[in-house]
């Protein structure tokens, strides 16, 4: 399986790109052919789609948005090619919200996405899919928790997660506390 690939882009086509790595080029199907420029060089990140009559690769502008469309291909009736295209209409944050809270109206603003396939992906991914920010707040629970309950607001809070160096609890309470008193 491939990780990614640097090169760079030498066709833009309303589907794929193709990207020149030492001489060779790679037919790569990206959400959004037009982010890339002809002539610049790009790091994609891969996802290798494999079937008996299929060997195709899809490209991702970040690890983000890969993980997230290696969930959605997961879903039952959800293939990459109806993948893929969601990722190009809509944000991850907003494919993640509309998962969690069960936006079945949102999801069906995608190509290909009706109301069954849309109520597969909330069955199957809700609680499962989160943004980095989420899954930040999460794996600091408890410093959160305290921190709310000295009465500092979540914005302030999630400013200062990202700068904490300690490991233990009490240390990275201490460290956020200095933080916010700045």
């Amino acid at each position: 399986m491939y990780a990614y690939i640097i090169g760079i882009v030498s066709e833009i086509e309303p589907s794929y790109v193709v990207i020149d790595n030492n001489g060779i080029g790679y037919k790569v199907f990206v959400a959004n052919p037009f982010y890339y420029k002809e002539n610049e060089n790009y790091k994609i990140y891969l996802y290798n789609h494999i079937r008996e009559d299929e060997n195709s690769l899809y490209g991702f502008k970040d690890i983000e948005e890969r993980d997230l469309f290696l969930k959605l291909i997961e879903v039952k009736g959800l293939g990459p090619k109806m993948a893929l295209p969601m990722l190009a209409t809509g944000s991850i944050s907003g494919i993640i919200d509309a998962i969690n809270r069960e936006n079945i109206l949102y999801l069906k603003k995608f190509p290909k996405i009706g109301d069954k396939v849309a109520k597969q992906i909330i069955l199957d991914l809700k609680g499962k899919v989160h943004t980095d920010k989420e899954v930040e707040i999460e794996s600091n629970d408890d410093v959160v928790l305290a921190l709310q309950a000295l009465g500092y607001k979540n914005s302030d809070i999630t400013k200062v997660l990202p700068k904490l160096t300690s490991n233990s609890v009490e240390d990275k309470i201490k460290e956020a506390l200095k933080l916010l008193l700045k």
